[in-house]
């Protein structure tokens, strides 16, 4: 097969190679450090038994090189993996032969492996996404079906997102009226002379319900092709958990995971996070809160802060507080805010358009209402009236409310006029309640710093 994607596998290889060159340009480099040249340490058996571990790591986690799309939180929590589970091995095996090292050479050994290994991993996907839009080791694929759910046509969606992840719609076929869908080639018996004209290296069907008697075919189709098959599953736009295959004699069942949080361990790691930070935060905040509440009162006449209720976790609603930043009025649990409004003061449009005016919120996640990342709090009147119209709409009050969260850092801040931005921001945090982890958390701060200092449009 003449695919632009046969090289994959010469990549990877490529990559492995230079993760077993940074694992010992991390050794050599700690005896460098270290001075460890006389030492047990710095040995041939030492040396071997590094490599050792790390091929049988490799083996048993050495997925990442070989997936497409990696979200850089992944790429971290790999690491850890990755780095635990050598560490277990090379401790092992070097027990073994009595060469146990000092506590501070192990300490020092993984550090510099952590950072090397790290930089390495983010800068190989980097050059891979740039390499592959370049137009380089893509894999030519067909979608087959749209669906009522619209799987299929959110699928190239997602794809067509990132030309860096190095895939390249070559057809789209359907029964329905699909015509104005760019990659359209006809319906689904026009797929067999497709496929026998032109080269293709995965198909992916979402065909529905009342179509799937044609999924055999097409399944026939691609093996007589060597073609890769993947089903894309009729599920609602809102569920983006992850899903394994079991089977029950020869029928196959898709289990659900649980919400991340729904474990009392991540739970607790996000609890102590919050509480760390915003201790921390509070300590200080004198330094902060009393200047901006001498802007508030300088501004006009009322309290600094500003109390409402919004809907937490559990659909259970708390006191949100902010730094006020309009005038005193009758609407503002009923009104949102507009890019002109002449509620606002104007150290009140400065600290909405700075973010400083959410501050206080820490003072929400310190007591337990709020996490520091999570779906941004809705004034009760919201909830009631978009549970109504927003299907999953609840869901994303599973979990504490954020001072700043995924939708946020994507584009959805602000105030929401029509409807279909509140329903991708419910999508988004939806998104965020079922694929939580504490790399993504990090990864949303570091967001909405980089946001608060390049200026967001939609702060109103």
């Amino acid at each position: 097969m003449n695919s632009k994607g046969r090289y994959g596998h010469f990549i990877r290889w490529i990559f492995i190679i230079i993760d077993f060159v940074i694992i010992n340009a991390s050794y050599f480099a700690t005896c460098m450090v270290g001075d460890l040249w006389h030492e047990p340490f710095y040995s041939r058996m030492v040396w071997f038994m590094l490599n050792l571990s790390f091929a049988v790591v490799v083996y048993a986690l050495g997925t990442f090189h070989h997936k497409r799309v990696v979200y850089l939180d992944r790429v971290f929590i790999l690491l850890v993996k990755y780095i635990m589970l050598h560490m277990v091995i090379f401790l092992m095996l070097i027990s073994f032969i009595d060469a146990l090292p000092k506590l501070k050479t192990v300490m020092l050994f993984y550090g510099i492996f952590s950072v090397l290994q790290s930089l390495w991993w983010i800068v190989s996907r980097k050059l891979l996404k740039w390499y592959r839009s370049k137009g380089y080791n893509y894999k030519r694929i067909v979608v087959v079906g749209g669906g009522k759910s619209g799987a299929g046509i959110r699928l190239m969606e997602e794809l067509e997102k990132d030309q860096g992840y190095g895939y390249n719609i070559v057809g789209f076929f359907d029964s329905g009226a699909m015509h104005n869908v760019a990659a359209y080639k006809g319906e689904l018996h026009d797929l067999d002379d497709f496929i026998a004209q032109n080269t293709v290296d995965e198909i992916y069907c979402a065909l529905p319900e009342n179509e799937l008697g044609e999924l055999q075919h097409i399944i026939n189709l691609a093996e007589r092709n060597a073609i890769d098959f993947y089903y894309v599953p009729q599920l609602s736009r809102y569920i983006s958990r992850r899903f394994e295959i079991e089977t029950f004699g020869n029928v196959p069942v898709m289990s659900i995971h649980p919400q991340p949080l729904s474990n009392p361990f991540n739970k607790g790691i996000k609890r102590v996070f919050d509480l760390v930070v915003s201790s921390l935060f509070l300590l200080v905040s004198p330094l902060i809160f009393i200047p901006i509440a001498i802007g508030i009162k300088l501004s006009s006449p009322g309290p600094v802060f500003f109390r409402q209720e919004r809907t937490g976790y559990r659909g259970k609603s708390f006191m949100c507080l902010k730094f006020r930043s309009m005038r005193l009025n009758d609407e503002s649990d009923t009104l949102q805010a507009t890019k002109d409004d002449p509620r606002k003061t104007k150290f009140g449009n400065f600290l909405r358009k700075t973010s400083l005016d959410e501050l206080p919120q820490f003072i929400n996640v310190f007591r337990g209402e709020m996490s520091i990342v999570g779906p941004r709090p809705h004034m009760v009147q919201q909830t009631h009236e978009y549970s109504a119209l927003i299907d999953k709409y609840m869901l994303r009050h599973t979990i504490k409310p954020g001072i700043t969260g995924w939708a946020q850092v994507n584009g959805f801040r602000g105030p929401t006029y029509e409807l279909w931005k509140m329903e991708k921001r419910v999508e988004l945090d939806v998104w965020y309640t079922e694929n939580w982890n504490f790399m993504l958390d990090i990864k949303i701060l570091f967001m909405t710093v980089l946001n608060a200092i390049k200026g967001d449009k939609n702060a109103l």
